[in-house]
């Protein structure tokens, strides 16, 4: 990686860093509806859902964390769409910068805000109840299959802020990301779902990272879990990648 490159950005990343310090309520928005979600689920339905836990709470944060980041990235194809229809593109390409920094800014400051939403959910997770035996190796291990996942459904993000025509399409295609974990094993096992939503839950990349980070929390051995995680994390990150990168050189050709 060139160092022009690296100092593009970065100084790109700090331009958007500071639209973020500016709406730190974005970050709070985006962890909002996670947490509604977890408060009604625990103390609303945890009481009828047996998961064989002892804390439902602790059953169901993981699942929480991936719709917030699921959550989250739609404010990036927002970003990225009200750039591209203010013309700072534009002006960015005339500058002596690489081209496609402008777009590594969007994604590293995603995981940034995602990483803020996160640790914010944990801290209300904990005020509920949750606890785990996870020794440090586990949490790192934690956050980075979720920086992963995070990085991946960015760029996915990329592509849909470039996409679009309007806001709300550039917001929308988040929708059924966020409901994703909802027929996984993020909420009840797997094995209490009908034959086809089950086949469905079980093969979907959610339930894998989910199950990964279940075992991470209880120090239990993750299987073949965590390979299926990472396998679907990084699948999506090339195919999103590669994507992004040929609608990003249409749209400046």
């Amino acid at each position: 990686m060139s160092t022009p490159f690296v100092a593009d950005t970065t100084a790109l990343t700090g331009r958007s860093m500071r639209h973020i310090a500016r709406s730190v309520d974005t970050i709070i928005t985006t962890a909002i509806t996670p947490i509604a979600i977890m408060l009604l689920f625990v103390y609303v339905l945890g009481g009828a859902i047996d998961t064989g836990t002892d804390s439902y709470v602790t059953y169901l944060l993981p699942g929480i964390m991936l719709i917030a980041i699921a959550s989250g990235i739609a404010y990036t194809a927002v970003r990225l769409f009200t750039d591209l229809q203010s013309g700072i593109f534009e002006r960015f390409h005339s500058m002596p910068i690489a081209r496609s920094s402008a777009l590594w800014a969007h994604v590293l400051t995603s995981l940034v805000a995602n990483g803020l939403s996160i640790v914010i959910i944990v801290a209300v997770g904990l005020l509920m109840g949750f606890r785990t035996s996870a020794g440090v190796l586990a949490w790192l291990a934690v956050a980075g299959i979720l920086a992963l996942f995070t990085l991946a459904l960015t760029w996915v993000a990329v592509v849909a802020g470039l996409s679009a025509k309007t806001v709300d399409g550039a917001a929308g295609f988040s929708y059924p990301l966020i409901f994703l974990p909802f027929i996984s094993s993020a909420f009840v096992p797997t094995d209490t779902m009908p034959g086809p939503v089950r086949a469905f839950a079980e093969h979907q990349p959610v339930t894998s990272i989910v199950n990964t980070i279940h075992d991470l929390f209880a120090q239990q051995p993750v299987g073949n879990d965590i390979w299926i995680a990472l396998g679907w994390c990084l699948g999506i990150l090339v195919l999103a990648f590669l994507g992004a990168m040929a609608v990003y050189r249409r749209k400046v050709s």
